[in-house]
């Protein structure tokens, strides 16, 4: 049978069941999906979305016509993770897609291909113009071209189309001007920005939040570009657009942190003309309901009246069977971050309704540790300044301050964040089910973090769910280590100290985080943890025993973490072992003088480009 043949078949199918669920007797063709995505912008920049942000007429023309969504999410803060969610339509801590940048990629979970080749496998014409940034092995049968040339067009004749284009003028990137380009000024007035309340409220902020006003209008007049291409094609009658920003950002704080600022993002989708009927939504309207990045792929496939393959996360919020009325009920996100660059840390978040739970895993990295592309910001590098001169308020200190391991949030009251409910008693039924809720899911996924990155590459990586499914009793442990930090330290210390003397590796590992976690409420296992420091058959166990040690300041971590960094041959698990390095040389009640010498690292290590980025950052500062 001929392509051409299947494709005529797939359109009559297809025509079928949209002449059925059409409120016009008209017979359709499947219909046409674009994705316009703008990189690094949360939904705060834009006047559509909230009273701060900047005009946006050709986005505000295409909502018109579409549907607002004031509750959309990217689960993931930062590019590879969130755009790995998007293209897999689950959840990165499940298949190990959540690391940025990737230092190996991991293929698909068995069965399940990336949701393009399910259209193109129907007959559409699946096209990427041009970033893709996935942390997952592509197969050939995703894109039929995937290029800074990709382009509808170039379709056969009525064949229904897919097609994503990219924007990156509003990327972190753009902000990395210098003072002399600040000279050049801003086309926005800088005295009429708002500034958040956590950043410092100086000249250097308010022309960050112009100059990326700027940068919001450019964007703007770049989807107007494209909606003028597909209206010249005649194409606006028939395609379904979608127009959202691929994570939040991008100032100081936002981007790679899964605060409000780093994963609500703004999206519009515009309703075409013939296709009213096959969604209940009207043209011009808003949704509240909270919808996912893991939920595009599937309303994609849903639209274009293609089966949703099993064993996914998302739900579709749009198209065959779906109601406003349920998709208005969705009052749930989730949303996790790890490494981020060459920067370490493990939180999980879970908003429901205007509640917002935050679990901080390692409550002593604190937001603010160096990340080297975070720091060329200058608002960056002017935040820290202030804060080490004293010159910030609580609020805006707390970026650089260790956390605590639960945070709540009123999101309503609060948008930003600053104001912790979680040790408020009124709150308490709210936090205990925000926290059960929480523990729900990473029990059940089951969420491989509670491994290190590096052995899970090692172990895990030619099929991570399926590693995360054998050992999901273990996971589970590993969790409940975890959540002792959330109690009374005299109701924990006898599974505290069992946990130290466990025979398992990672037992041990989520216990030295726990005693890192008490501080010095656990100085009295100090002999035990002095000796794994020397003793244990991991070397990342003997670092971060050090790293409690250090941070208590009962002894000197030096020398414990330079042997260990110089003896490890994987360059992931290095990379680890120098983000407590990191942590100790810029601590926050005390501080650690390292003399690394790269010459002793092993030709493994020095091969991993995040490691040496590290490295210069010890030798250099």
């Amino acid at each position: 049978m001929t392509s051409r043949l299947i494709l005529i078949l797939f359109t009559i199918i297809l025509q079928f069941n949209y002449s059925c669920t059409s409120q016009t007797t008209t017979t359709l063709p499947p219909p046409n999906i674009v994705w316009i995505t703008s990189e690094d912008n949360s939904k705060h920049y834009m006047d559509l979305f909230d009273e701060h942000g900047a005009k946006t007429p050709n986005i505000e023309k295409l909502a018109e016509n579409g549907v607002i969504y004031s509750h959309a999410f990217s689960n993931a803060a930062v590019c590879s993770a969130a755009r790995s969610t998007l293209i897999s339509g689950s959840y990165g801590p499940r298949l190990a897609t959540h690391y940025h940048r990737k230092l190996q990629k991991v293929p698909m979970p068995n069965g399940i291909e990336m949701f393009p080749y399910y259209l193109r496998k129907a007959g559409y014409y699946t096209t990427n113009n041009a970033k893709e940034d996935y942390n997952i092995i592509k197969s050939d049968s995703v894109w039929d071209d995937s290029s800074k040339k990709a382009n509808w067009r170039n379709r056969k004749e009525d064949q229904p189309f897919f097609h994503v284009f990219n924007i990156g003028t509003t990327h972190e990137g753009k902000l990395h001007f210098t003072e002399v380009d600040m000279k050049k000024g801003t086309k926005t007035d800088p005295d009429s920005c708002f500034v958040l309340p956590n950043h410092p409220q100086t000249p250097l902020f308010k022309y960050t939040n112009a100059y990326y006003h700027d940068k919001i209008k450019e964007m703007d007049t770049e989807v107007g570009e494209v909606l003028n291409q597909l209206k010249k094609d005649g194409l606006l009658e028939n395609t379904f657009i979608f127009y959202f920003g691929d994570h939040g950002g991008v100032l100081p704080g936002s981007k790679g942190y899964i605060n409000e600022m780093g994963v609500h993002i703004p999206l519009v989708v515009y309703i075409p003309p013939n296709y009213k009927g096959l969604v209940d939504e009207k043209p011009g309207s808003k949704s509240e309901g909270f919808v996912s990045f893991i939920d595009f792929g599937p309303t994609v496939l849903n639209l274009a009246g293609v089966t949703i393959p099993e064993n996914i996360d998302g739900k579709p919020f749009l198209g065959h069977n779906i109601t406003n009325k349920a998709v208005s009920a969705r009052d749930e996100t989730f949303s996790y971050a790890d490494r981020f660059d060459e920067k370490y840390d493990m939180v999980r978040a879970l908003r429901k309704g205007k509640y917002k739970y935050v679990r901080n895993y390692q409550t002593f990295n604190y937001d603010g540790l160096m990340n080297q592309y975070r720091y060329k910001q200058l608002g960056y590098k002017e935040w820290k300044q202030l804060f080490k001169e004293r010159k910030l308020n609580a609020v805006q200190s707390q970026f650089f301050q260790v956390k605590q391991p639960e945070a709540l949030y009123d999101i309503e009251a609060d948008p930003y964040e600053t104001n912790n409910l979680a040790n408020n008693p009124e709150f308490a039924p709210v936090l205990k089910g925000l926290r059960d809720k929480l523990n729900a899911r990473v029990e059940s996924m089951p969420d491989l973090s509670f491994y290190p990155e590096f052995y899970l590459i090692k172990n895990a990586f030619d099929n991570p769910v399926d590693f995360g499914q054998k050992h999901k009793s273990d996971i589970k442990k590993y969790i409940d280590i975890a959540n002792l930090s959330l109690q009374e330290f005299e109701n924990v210390k006898d599974n505290i100290k069992k946990g130290l003397s466990s025979n398992d590796a990672w037992a041990r590992y989520w216990t030295l985080i726990t005693c890192s976690n008490f501080g010095e409420r656990a100085s009295i296992f100090n002999e035990t943890i002095k000796s794994i420091a020397q003793t244990d058959t991991e070397q990342i166990n003997r670092v971060r025993a050090a790293e409690f040690l250090g941070l208590t300041g009962i002894q000197n971590p030096v020398n414990t973490m330079t042997k260990a960094l110089y003896t490890v041959t994987d360059g992931a698990e290095a990379l680890l072992i120098l983000n407590s390095m990191v942590l100790m040389k810029d601590g926050i009640n005390r501080s650690y003088t390292f003399n690394i010498i790269p010459e002793k690292l092993k030709k493994q290590v020095s091969e991993n480009q995040q490691v040496m980025r590290r490295i210069e950052y010890f030798t250099q500062s």
